[in-house]
Parts: C-alpha cells; sequence; structure tokens
C-alpha cells in the first residue's frame, strides 16, 4: 500500500554536465521561477525497504540516494569502522575493482558517491534516462551492493586516509573544538563517538569487522530509498525491487539509547597555538520527529541562525566588535541533536564574549520572542524554504530524511504553514522544555601562543 501529498518546488534554470560524455551530455536548460508541484509516494519494497518517489520530469536524469542507519552511533567501541565501511562501498567487487567501478560509472555519465555522518550512512547516485545508460548504471549499483569485496590493499589505503584525515583535523582549532564538544555533550552515547575514528582503532580495523558491519547495517531492512527524476511509478517500482533483492536481508537497526541529561554546566578549555579562539556553547535538544521542531526553528532564527537579522549578530558583532561572525543552530537527529552557539573571538576578549552569549542566552529563555521578531523570522523562514527544493538533488536529500526519520509525507508540504501558526507563546514553552541555561557545555580551543 502506498501513500502520496503534493510539496511544492521552484524550477530552476541550470547547466549540467556529465563526466566521460563532454559537450555531447551537456544541458543547458531553463525555466521559469514558477513553483511546480512535485507528487510524493511512499511503499515499502521486499525485505522492508522503505521507498519515497518523487517524479520530476524537467531533465532526463534519475537521482538515487539509499540511507542507510549506518552512522558513526553505530561504530560501537570500534571508532571509525562506520566511516570505513562506507568509504569501502568504493573499492568494487572481485570482478570490478575500484578503478573498473570508477569507469563503469563514467562511462555512462553516471556519478556515484558515498557518505557518513553520526546518524547515517548513505549511497547516491544520478544517472541518465537514457535506456542503454541507465541500465548500465543500475546494473553497476546492484552489483556492487550485493557483493562488496573490500580488498585487504584498499582497505589498508582508506584507513591510511582516514588517520591522515584525521591528522588534519588536529591541526585545525574548529574541528578539534567540535570533536570534543560531542563527546562533553554525550557522556556514554553513541553520539559521542567521532565520526573519522580515532588514532588507536583506526590502525586495527579488519576486513572481517568491515564486511559484518556491511552486512548488518547495509541491509534491506535497515534502508530508505529515494527516487526522483524522469521515471514513471512503475520504474520506480521495478528499480526499487532491484536494489532491495541486491541488498543483504536483515532488519531495522534498534533504536539509539535515550540522550541522558547533563547534570550541570560543564567548561574545557583546549590550549592551542592560534589567534582566534573558538567557542562551542550549547547542550543535546531536540530529536528530528520532535513537536517543538517548529517553534525552535523560529526562536533560533531569532537567537542566531538568521544571519545580520539575528540577536546575537547584532550584540556579539554590531554592538560589541567581538567577532566576524557568530550563529545558532539547532541539528535534529534521531536522538537528541544539538543546540549550539558557535563563534571565533580574539583570544583578549574570550572571557568577555562567553559572559555575552551567556547572557544572551539567559534573556532568550527567560523572555522568548517579541511579536515582531517572531512575524519577521516567519517571513524569513517561508519565503526562502522553496530553495530547499530547487534541484532534484535537493528533493531526493529531503525524501531521504523524510524516510530516515519517519516524518509524515506533509512534513515539506505543510511546512510554511507549520512555521506560520507558531506563536509568541508556543517559542516561550518550547525553550522552557527544551533548553537548561544552568546545564550547558561550553568548549575553548585556542587563543594561545
Amino acid at each position: 500500500m502506498s501513500r502520496r501529498t503534493w510539496i511544492a518546488a521552484p524550477a530552476t534554470g541550470r547547466c549540467l554536465r556529465w563526466p566521460g560524455l563532454g559537450l555531447f551530455a551537456a544541458f543547458a536548460l531553463w525555466f521559469a521561477p514558477a513553483l511546480q508541484a512535485v507528487e510524493i509516494e511512499r511503499w515499502d519494497a521486499a525485505g522492508g525497504m522503505r521507498v519515497l518517489y518523487a517524479p520530476a520530469a524537467g531533465l532526463p536524469m534519475v537521482d538515487v540516494r539509499l540511507t542507510f542507519d549506518a552512522g558513526a552511533a553505530r561504530d560501537g567501541d570500534r571508532h571509525g569502522l562506520a566511516r570505513l565501511t562506507n568509504e569501502a562501498l568504493t573499492y568494487g567487487t572481485e570482478a570490478m575493482d575500484a578503478d573498473a567501478l570508477a569507469e563503469r560509472f563514467e562511462s555512462v555519465g553516471a556519478r556515484f558517491s558515498t557518505s557518513a555522518a553520526r546518524d547515517m550512512g548513505i549511497v547516491s547516485l544520478r544517472t541518465l534516462t537514457e535506456p542503454d545508460w541507465m541500465a548500465e548504471a543500475i546494473d553497476t549499483l546492484t552489483e556492487l551492493l550485493a557483493a562488496p569485496a573490500f580488498p585487504e590493499d584498499d582497505l589498508a589505503r582508506g584507513r591510511r586516509q582516514l588517520l591522515q584525515a584525521l591528522q588534519r583535523e588536529r591541526q585545525e582549532p574548529g574541528s578539534v573544538a567540535s570533536r570534543r564538544f560531542y563527546q562533553l555533550m554525550y557522556p556514554g552515547h553513541p553520539y559521542a563517538n567521532p565520526t573519522l575514528g580515532d588514532e588507536a582503532t583506526l590502525p586495527t580495523l579488519t576486513r572481517d569487522e568491515v564486511d559484518a558491519f556491511f552486512r548488518q547495517y547495509y541491509t534491506a531492512g535497515n534502508a530508505v530509498l529515494a527516487l526522483t527524476g524522469a521515471i514513471s511509478r512503475d520504474e520506480a517500482e521495478a528499480l526499487a525491487d532491484r536494489i532491495a533483492a541486491a541488498l543483504p536481508q536483515g532488519e531495522r537497526a534498534p533504536e539509539l539509547p535515550p540522550v541522558p541529561q547533563l547534570e550541570g554546566p560543564v567548561t574545557e578549555r583546549i590550549g592551542f597555538p592560534s589567534e582566534q579562539a573558538h567557542i562551542f556553547i550549547g547542550a543535546p535538544a531536540l530529536r528530528r520527529d520532535d513537536p517543538d521542531y517548529y517553534a525552535l526553528t523560529v526562536a533560533n532564527h531569532v537567537l542566531g541562525g538568521g544571519g545580520f537579522t539575528s540577536r546575537l549578530f547584532d550584540e556579539v558583532r554590531t554592538r560589541r566588535g567581538l567577532a566576524y561572525s557568530v550563529y545558532s543552530a539547532y541539528r535534529p537527529m534521531a536522538a537528541e541533536g544539538p543546540f549550539l552557539i558557535g563563534m571565533q573571538t580574539g583570544r583578549d576578549q574570550t572571557d568577555e564574549a562567553i559572559e555575552v552569549l551567556r547572557e544572551e542566552l539567559l534573556r532568550y529563555h527567560r523572555d522568548g520572542v517579541t511579536p515582531d521578531e517572531l512575524e519577521a523570522s516567519q517571513a524569513n523562514i517561508t519565503g526562502s524554504f522553496p530553495l530547499r527544493l530547487a534541484s532534484n538533488s535537493d528533493i531526493v536529500q529531503n525524501l531521504g530524511m523524510l524516510g530516515f526519520y519517519d516524518l509524515p509525507l506533509d512534513y515539506l508540504s505543510g511546512h510554511n504553514e507549520r512555521i506560520d501558526a507558531v506563536t509568541v507563546d508556543d517559542v516561550h514553552q518550547a525553550l522552557q522544555r527544551r533548553l537548561r541555561p544552568d546545564a550547558l557545555v561550553t568548549v575553548v580551543v585556542g587563543g594561545e601562543d
């Protein structure tokens, strides 16, 4: 049984150039900026794979996005395993090494990529709809999903590359601050796992562990397939069935454990030779399916998500000159993702900057937002929302998000209506529920010779 709803997405002009096809495959198709209606349908394929599909006939291409509950939160104590496994999907099969895999996709103008985050592992494919080229691209994808090889030599190279990336991260104060920020916010919780892994574990990850992680988490039952492009519903069903059949069979990953509340303030300063101090302040706050999402989206726009018009920008930069940029954000995930404030400031201004941020947070928590701030933020958020659906890439990303977090099909179509329905009191009540100014993590990195 399938369900459907409609969202509005703007048509935009763009030129696409496909690797391997030269000028023959360069498209310059321009559309009026009027909104187009996009239909979303959802169904379950074989093995429990969830499918979300939105036809988009404007360009002769299809975007395929597989999202698995296979992020760093599933590493256990083998930090970096999720990232290495995801990367290893680009290494090919027994009959098709990494170079041959890349050549097969490129020869038909297809783009293949993988990525991993704290919550998820992603496999993406963009292919032209010319029948022979699309068939070759899908054949290549399903062969890979059915039997990735994980060659020892490639895994050794992958481990080295992750260690090099980790070394680069250690040289960037902002990355050092972010890594420690998550560790302090999520003590004992899987969200504390470093997405790149760590120096102790990465060299010890084995091929057997990568293969086992793939077979446990890259399964049909643990997958969300998002499809958009110039294919019919029947074609989308056939494509979904092929992908579901190629994947290992398995169950959906269990829910992550609840995030423990912080018992009080936590502050840590980390020495780093830099002129600027990098500051993060925040705490776990919001699930992706939380009913307070819309009220906090508006609230955050007022505080620090609205750029030049936000309170933090006005107070920290304009009035006091303490930073070039300052921002706030809610980053909801499957479990409670963080609320955070981030900024950089001169090393001789660090204490003053932190004090100003905390004062603004207290006022924000106590007073909420004004009617004028509410109205301006709602207009800005709803006015810019269509840009989140401006391309097939945007649409397939949003479809994947809907499926992964089990959000209702009208989540996108009803977004602006729900934003406009937020009241001043809604914001105040949501802030009281989700923000505790007396239990925040503060991390400062840098500002030392």
